[in-house]
């Protein structure tokens, strides 16, 4: 079983979001803050971002954002952050996002988010790390993208031993549990 210091956190900045999305973001943050986790994630301030780092830090949480230059330039960044650490740009930002961090979850969001999690997927499917990735699919948000990733499974796109490289799962304490006692492949290819 796997102890996390460190979860990098991906989900949505938009505020124009329903109540139950920011619910879910608050549940997640004050649950890492509880267990002594601290979150790693995009430095903003607004949307399920926003929602995620008020409160691990309302909670006690610690919080380090990562946020690239432009964005804190158009005032987006969190100003109550334990640790804003500003880069040069998105690559950068999710390089440190994935040193920083012992394992990934992503919350509903948009086009970054799923990049993001594609990416740190990829990074460890091919051994760039070994650090386990899941979804919060609460409410079925990600239903369809499990959709997709059994049928590119199925169509011989992603292999076997690669097909559950990201966990599902709907509640926030049952992902974080399952990250714990995840088994990584040894095989890449």
């Amino acid at each position: 079983m796997r102890t996390f210091r460190r979860v990098a956190v991906f989900c949505g900045s938009s505020d124009d979001v329903a109540p139950h999305w920011r619910m879910l973001a608050a549940t997640t943050g004050a649950l890492l803050a509880r267990r002594g986790i601290t979150v790693v994630y995009g430095g903003g301030g607004t949307g399920l971002m926003g929602e995620v780092a008020d409160a691990a830090l309302a909670t006690g949480g610690q919080v380090w954002g990562v946020i690239p230059r432009r964005l804190l330039e158009l005032e987006v960044g969190h100003a109550g952050c334990t640790e804003l650490l500003v880069v040069d740009g998105m690559h950068a930002r999710k390089t440190l996002m994935a040193q920083l961090s012992d394992a990934f979850i992503a919350l509903p969001g948009g086009w970054g988010t799923l990049e993001e999690v594609a990416e740190a997927t990829t990074w460890t499917q091919l051994g760039y790390h070994r650090k386990p990735v899941g979804l919060l699919n609460a409410h079925g948000y990600y239903d369809a993208l499990l959709g997709w990733i059994d049928h590119a499974a199925k169509e011989g796109f992603i292999r076997p031993a690669h097909r559950h490289l990201l966990l599902a799962r709907d509640e926030p304490e049952t992902l974080l549990d399952a990250l714990a006692t995840m088994e990584l492949p040894t095989s890449f290819f």
